[in-house]
């Protein structure tokens, strides 16, 4: 294999189509089954197209070799939102397979997930009542929407994630999430916003040791940890970049709870096919056309 689209897509497909149960029941089987669809959508997360209508014309040209059917867009959106929880299945095992899972850090963080720009959007989304304002240290402003929270590995590999309104405090969402994980053991850095007598006992707690830059307030602990912090950083900006996190396009909960998933298996399974090929890192540039 090589660092090509179309070999990333046929690789996760067979590890899905492996992994997923098969069909039983009567009546008359899809056209397009659910490994080709997550393997569909992978592309589409690839090739930066967050439009559904526009990447299914675009996909009929540069993948219509590799599928026997494309959906048409409401049939591909509603099939996609219904396979939410096989997507995070999927993620799931990525990650336990992926030699990171092993490794002793996992790196915390989060990141804003902006779901409109004015008023008048926050009053009539169907957002409203789930998404809040928030506001954003890197870019010094307030938005509106949701934070996408991250545990991952050092080569970013996820290890779990949590979608929460903007206004919920950090370290309350954190710690919901790190408890669904196991920690015994691992090192956790985050930033200065997790910063908590309460927190670090929580994730003490657990077994694990917390590490974050000092706060200019403080006796010297760490130190900055900035060398480290830019590795998340870095995932984030993968995400954002060519995997287009901001740009979603989620109009509902299910839908935008479907799309950063998607997401974050498409990182995952660059990471995975860059590894088979002996190319360990997020080098995901061909995977782009």
């Amino acid at each position: 294999m090589h660092a090509d689209l179309d070999a990333l897509v046929t690789a996760l497909y067979v590890r899905v189509d492996d992994l997923l149960p098969k069909r039983q029941g009567p009546g008359r089987p899809p056209r397009i089954t659910d490994a080709e669809l997550i393997a569909l959508a992978v592309a589409q997360m690839f090739l930066a197209l967050p439009n559904d209508r526009k990447f299914l014309a675009f996909a009929r040209w540069r993948l219509g070799h590799l599928f026997a059917y494309l959906p048409k867009q409401p049939g591909f959106n509603k099939r996609m939102r219904a396979l939410a929880p096989t997507i995070a299945r999927v993620l799931l095992d990525l990650a336990v397979q992926s030699p990171s899972f092993c490794d002793s850090l996992r790196l915390l963080d989060s990141t804003p997930v902006p779901c409109g720009q004015s008023r008048e959007t926050a009053r009539r989304s169907q957002l409203a009542g789930h998404a809040a304002y928030g506001w954003c240290a890197s870019h010094s402003r307030p938005f509106w929407g949701f934070r996408l929270y991250l545990l991952c590995a050092p080569d970013g590999m996820p290890i779990a994630f949590e979608l929460a309104a903007a206004n919920v405090g950090e370290r309350v969402v954190a710690a919901e999430m790190l408890q669904r994980v196991q920690l015994e053991g691992f090192t956790v850095i985050a930033d200065k916003g997790f910063a908590g007598e309460e927190f670090e006992q929580i994730i003490a707690a657990m077994g694990a040791r917390f590490l974050r830059p000092d706060r200019k307030n403080e006796p010297r602990r760490h130190g900055s940890l900035g060398a480290v912090r830019q590795w998340i950083e870095s995932v984030f900006w993968t995400c954002k970049g060519q995997l287009t996190l901001e740009a979603h396009g989620g109009r509902t909960i299910e839908g935008l709870c479907t799309r950063v998933a998607l997401r974050l298996l498409a990182l995952a399974a660059g990471l995975v096919h860059n590894q088979q090929i002996g190319d360990h890192g997020r080098h995901f540039a061909a995977y782009g056309h």
